[in-house]
């Protein structure tokens, strides 16, 4: 199992720091990197039930990089481990186009949210949306809650309220959490009206622009609706 990862020039280096920075001001935890058949898969968590009686939604980010055939492992790291190693390794950059290798910190083996897995093929499409949309309906959610937690609101009522807005389906979108529009604007995968596309296989629905992907799994309650 490789212990480093290889990007193929600063710039790829650079697009995965500022992906990591935008997730790490999201959720200051952890990042899941599957490097398998000479891709690199970065999924970082934006919601995640805490627990069995939470109904907050999974909403995932995910980018992708090239890697060398050869590089294999499926690690959980942190975020802030990560970026700085990453930050380390652009200061020591003399070639920008030259390939960039990067260790990985040590693993974490307690991310809940990890271990859940959405499936790599079987995707149906269905019809898009658009980017303006989607932000339309993250800004909206943000408002609200601002809107709904005064100042010194205890930590369990601010969960709450985040699940209850981010939880309601997008109007029009069937099975997308308005958590999903929350996650591509945070994420950076919005750009005015470009186009949305949506696929779904089972309970994940997942929303793709040219600059990422997010990723949304239905609890299993919500399934027969």
């Amino acid at each position: 199992m490789s212990q480093a990862f290889t990007l193929q020039d600063s710039l790829a280096l650079d697009d995965l720091s500022t992906y990591l920075s935008r997730a790490g001001r999201v959720e200051d935890g952890s990042v899941r990197l599957i490097a398998a058949s000479g891709v690199l898969a970065v999924y970082v968590a934006v919601f995640y039930p805490s627990g069995l009686l939470d109904e907050s939604p999974t909403v995932l980010g995910l980018r992708t990089f090239s890697l060398p055939e050869k590089e294999t492992f499926d690690a959980v790291v942190p975020v802030g481990s990560l970026l700085q190693r990453i930050a380390n390794k652009k200061s020591e950059v003399s070639d920008a186009a030259a390939p960039v290798t990067v260790t990985l910190p040590m693993q974490v083996h307690t991310v809940s949210w990890a271990a859940i897995s959405p499936p790599r093929g079987g995707w149906t499409p269905l019809p898009g949306t658009s980017s303006r949309m989607l932000d339309e309906v993250a800004r909206a959610g943000i408002d609200a809650v601002a809107g709904a937690i005064p100042t010194g609101t205890g930590e369990q009522i601010v969960h709450r309220v985040r699940s209850e807005v981010w939880g309601q389906p997008i109007r029009g979108l069937e099975h997308v959490p308005a958590g999903a529009g929350f996650a591509a604007l945070s994420l950076g995968f919005l750009s005015g009206d470009e186009d949305v596309q949506i696929f779904e296989t089972g309970p994940w629905t997942r929303l793709t622009t040219k600059r990422g992907h997010v990723l949304a799994k239905r609890r299993a309650w919500t399934l027969a609706r």
